[in-house]
């Protein structure tokens, strides 16, 4: 693993049941980069995700994080590992019956005993970061979607984690809001010096923010470069991805045993037609 991949992975290789989510996919990650992750939904990104957090085991193939593999490590040092890792869920995922600052505080009052005065000034700090200071006393249900993503991101980041997960983070989000955290993204990865996976199908603002990207489908990384270097691939179905095209080589039908015509009962009046 060369010195500047944070996170190395070869041959991987995952299965739920019978179905191949992962097929033989390859990718490093370089150190302090905004690394996208796009495919469809159901592809397996936030397989991968889980994956590289150690949540879920591969079939075959290895995932290194900081030189260890999350699947040999015992429990404990798989949660060490873990506390340098920081996590923004699809859905904000915010303990409903907890204040904004009690949310931010948890990871704190899980894994440390700080002096109140300390966490206070702390999670103060990562409020005052995603410009929701002033929101501290409310409940997750007094804010907005995009309130909520961006407490969200403040707990993700409170620990000052050298690698930050974001799945979906601008699903079900307002053009302004998704700016916002967007722009987040990028200030708060370059302020830790940190290093951000971000797996979203939204190419725009997703491309607006990364230093590299791979594309996920079938299993396999299909494509993988600078933002202006996937918008020229020439796999098809990345452009198919990219331009948003209902079909392609993942075709608008889903396959089936029976033509439209025998399906409808219609195939014997055809042919006596003809």
């Amino acid at each position: 693993m060369a010195a500047s991949d944070l996170i190395e992975i070869e041959q991987l290789r995952f299965s739920r049941g019978s179905h191949r989510v992962l097929d033989g996919v390859d990718l490093r990650v370089r150190q302090g980069a905004v690394v996208a992750v796009l495919g469809a939904s159901g592809g397996g990104k936030t397989t991968l995700l889980n994956l590289m957090a150690g949540t879920l085991r591969p079939d075959a193939g290895s995932i290194r994080v900081q030189g260890r593999e999350p699947a040999k490590l015992r429990r404990s040092e798989l949660f060490a590992l873990r506390r340098s890792m920081g996590m923004l869920f699809q859905h904000s995922a915010l303990f409903t019956d907890l204040s904004v600052f009690e949310n931010v505080a948890f990871p704190l009052r899980r894994h440390f005993r700080l002096p109140e005065t300390l966490l206070r000034k702390l999670v103060l700090m990562k409020l005052e970061a995603v410009g929701l200071r002033g929101a501290a006393t409310l409940r997750p249900g007094e804010l907005s979607g995009g309130m909520g993503r961006r407490v969200a991101l403040a707990r993700a980041v409170v620990m000052d984690p050298i690698l930050i997960f974001y799945d979906e983070p601008f699903t079900g989000l307002d053009p302004i809001s998704v700016g916002i955290i967007a722009t987040l993204i990028r200030r708060l990865n370059d302020a830790l010096g940190a290093t951000s996976i971000v797996v979203s199908h939204d190419v725009g603002e997703t491309f607006s923010i990364a230093d590299y990207g791979f594309i996920l489908a079938g299993g396999k990384i299909i494509a993988q470069g600078t933002p202006a270097e996937l918008r020229a691939s020439e796999s098809p179905l990345a452009q198919q991805f990219l331009g948003g095209r209902p079909d392609g080589p993942v075709p608008f039908h889903y396959p089936s045993a029976q033509s439209f015509l025998e399906a409808m009962g219609l195939k014997r009046w055809e042919a006596g037609r003809s």
